[in-house]
């Protein structure tokens, strides 16, 4: 049995209407045009759909099988037709994050409560991309915006500055090494160095300082939560080095300094990574725009 969306529109249009003369109005059909269908339907379902003695016409038994398909079929292609038209005027879609970034959590939260305001009809999702290779899911369209401090060149691939961070050395107020005006490689030599479960390639400590100078701390220790760290660092359990974000509001708590690293200091620059054809795409140019607007407003702070 071949059944048209046509048909279900028929079936339900009757029902409703009562009689051929305005359901065939309603369908904007002549009343000659929608019984040809009927009967063309019927034949093909061997039974009759309506019992046409009665006034209103009524739905046969079989023909309630073919109403309940309809009242179940056509709402949700409505609700198709709907989402593909928000998809191709940009006010709809998809936005799966990665972030490669264990504490970009601080600021990129803020930044989707404020996105969620002017696109709620976005799809929005948040995968920590240290758990697989975030830039070749954004390729297989796995996610569709990667948040890194490592740009590649990839084909296919832009690479949208966000904004710079300064990574800064967190330690007690009471810790030898508050004294100092900023820290360098060895001063971590014997010291506990207390940081996210990452990567060291993907730790600012080890790429910008440690590396270089071939240093290795005492010790580490791997925690989940910023507020944790910071949290043993007061309490003289280590030390730590955590981007400015993380730290802005160390200055009211007498617990916890904070100083550069290196005498000159080392900054970083985000990026947002994104399939070259998606760039542009309304919504996923306004969460570039959030991303650098946002972010600094918690670095300003404290």
């Amino acid at each position: 049995m071949h059944i048209e969306f046509r048909h279900l529109r028929t079936v339900k249009a009757i029902h409703e209407e009562g009689g051929l003369a305005r359901a065939a109005d309603r369908l904007h059909i002549t009343q000659s045009a929608l019984s040809h269908q009927i009967k063309g339907l019927e034949d093909q379902a061997g039974l009759e759909l309506f019992v046409r003695r009665s006034k209103p016409m009524r739905l046969s038994a079989a023909g309630m099988k073919l109403l309940r398909l309809a009242e179940d079929v056509l709402p949700r292609v409505a609700a198709l037709e709907e989402e593909f038209s928000g998809l191709r005027s940009g006010k709809s879609g998809r936005l799966h994050i990665a972030i490669e970034c264990h504490a970009c959590f601080d600021w990129l939260l803020p930044v989707l409560e404020a996105f969620r305001q002017s696109w709620p009809d976005v799809d929005v999702d948040i995968r920590p991309g240290l758990q697989f290779e975030a830039l070749p899911a954004l390729l297989r369209e796995e996610v569709d915006l990667v948040v890194s401090s490592d740009p590649e060149s990839l084909s296919g691939v832009d690479f949208s500055p966000l904004f710079d961070y300064e990574p800064v050395f967190v330690c007690a107020a009471d810790h030898p090494l508050a004294a100092k005006p900023f820290i360098e490689a060895e001063d971590f030599a014997d010291q506990t160095l207390i940081t996210y479960p990452v990567d060291r390639a993907r730790l600012d400590v080890f790429s910008q300082v440690l590396f270089p100078a071939g240093v290795e701390p005492k010790s580490i220790r791997q925690v989940e939560l910023s507020a944790v760290i910071l949290l043993l660092v007061a309490s003289g359990r280590g030390v730590s080095v955590l981007p400015d974000w993380v730290v802005r509001d160390v200055g009211r708590d007498s617990s916890i300094v904070t100083r550069p690293l290196t005498e000159d200091g080392v900054t970083r620059r985000l990026f947002a990574a994104t399939r070259v054809e998606d760039t542009a795409k309304p919504f996923i140019a306004q969460m570039l725009r959030l991303c650098r607007t946002e972010p600094p407003k918690l670095q300003r702070r404290g």
